[in-house]
């Protein structure tokens, strides 16, 4: 039967500057860096400049890992990768720019560690290209 899962939902690894084109609901992994924490809210803002220009950031939602979450995944400039879920997003304009935030509820958090940025980059890029090359021959 077709859209019949056995299991759990699969999780979509994905550039942070393309989480606003999965839908509420989806399940996703990405790659940021801290920028702010906030300790009242237990949400960290995530972003990455990539491609330049990208206004988008992450709002994630901590509060599930709270017990778990270790300090320095909390420190601004420390990169992490996310595995959860689109809660939703929000516009706003900021001095006549757009600014994009998308909600995610974390299930799994955890320092990036030492990796190479522009091989991460460039392997996403390569296969969002496969991937679009594969829609356009369809």
């Amino acid at each position: 039967m077709a859209g019949v899962h056995n299991g759990p939902v699969p999780t979509r690894l994905t550039l942070l500057s393309a989480l606003g084109s999965h839908s509420p609901g989806s399940k996703v992994r990405f790659l940021g860096c801290v920028t702010n924490y906030s300790t009242k809210e237990a949400t960290l803002t995530l972003e990455h400049n990539h491609p330049p220009g990208t206004a988008l950031k992450a709002q994630v939602d901590v509060k599930l890992l709270i017990t778990t979450l270790k300090s320095n995944e909390t420190h601004i400039g420390e990169w992490v990768n996310v595995m959860g879920y689109i809660t939703g997003g929000q516009k706003e304009k900021v001095n006549d720019e757009e600014k994009v935030q998308i909600g995610v509820q974390a299930l799994v958090l955890w320092s990036a560690g030492p990796f190479s940025l522009a091989g991460y980059e460039k392997s996403l890029d390569e296969k969002a290209a496969d991937e679009q090359t594969a829609l356009e021959g369809a």
